[in-house]
């Protein structure tokens, strides 16, 4: 049993769609909170076959990929898994149980806001 735990990313109140975890670097200095949950998905994605699997289903058609579809990154399927919940638990990828085998999506969401963490601002 895994002691980790996720931390989710905040729907805004108006409903549209998820807000950032946390604000651009170059914004405002980050809460505790703000750099732990940043700090997880960036610790998720330093690892090589983690960043393989990702770049996997994000670039598989639809967005979304069977895990027999990508489990081909050089490491066993028990460490396969291990990965993938990793990139689960830091809220990076989504999971749906159809039959035997489970598809992941990336949370787009999620990506757009890492990618605005490490905006620098426009020159004015």
């Amino acid at each position: 049993m895994s002691n980790a735990k996720v931390l989710p990313l905040l729907e805004p109140a108006d409903g549209q769609g998820v807000a950032p975890c946390c604000p651009p670097l170059t914004e405002r200095p980050m809460t505790a909170v703000e750099a732990e949950t940043a700090a997880r998905m960036f610790k998720a994605l330093g690892d090589p076959v983690r960043l393989r699997l990702l770049s996997a289903v994000a670039s598989h058609e639809g967005g979304e990929a069977c895990v027999c579809d990508i489990s081909d990154v050089g490491v066993s399927q028990p460490t396969v898994s291990h990965h993938l919940k990793k990139l689960k638990e830091a809220g990076l990828l989504t999971s749906e149980r159809r039959g035997t085998w489970v598809y992941y999506r990336v949370e787009p969401s999620v990506l757009a806001a890492m990618g605005k963490l490490l905006a620098m601002p426009a020159a004015a």
